[in-house]
């Protein structure tokens, strides 16, 4: 009888609220992120294409800190929302460079 309970060990872990620090980790790694892009535009002795490219090097990493920590992207039971979100980058993506052999013929 107490077979079929779920009281398990493993089934008590899954359920386990993981807690604040994780989440404050995150929130201190995006403030970083996003005050290096800040001072890497305020700087202004840095070049132009450099600060291009740090730009998006940090909004890359902004995207993945915010979808695995507070979009719990990184948790089980997540697949058709991840399926979505690559569908719609692949969608974009594809717009975009679409756009700019549009433009440029």
């Amino acid at each position: 009888m107490t077979a079929n309970h779920s009281t398990t060990e493993e089934t008590k872990k899954r359920h386990k609220h993981e807690g604040p620090r994780k989440h404050i980790v995150a929130y201190i790694l995006s403030m970083f992120l996003t005050l290096i892009a800040f001072a890497s535009v305020i700087g202004g002795e840095i070049n132009v294409s450099f600060i291009i490219f740090i730009l998006l090097m940090m909004a890359g990493i902004q995207v993945f800190v915010q979808m695995g920590f507070w979009m719990h992207m990184k948790d089980r039971g997540h697949t058709f929302p991840i399926i979505g979100i690559l569908t719609g980058a692949v969608v974009v993506f594809t717009m975009v460079i679409m756009a700019e052999f549009w433009a440029w013929w």
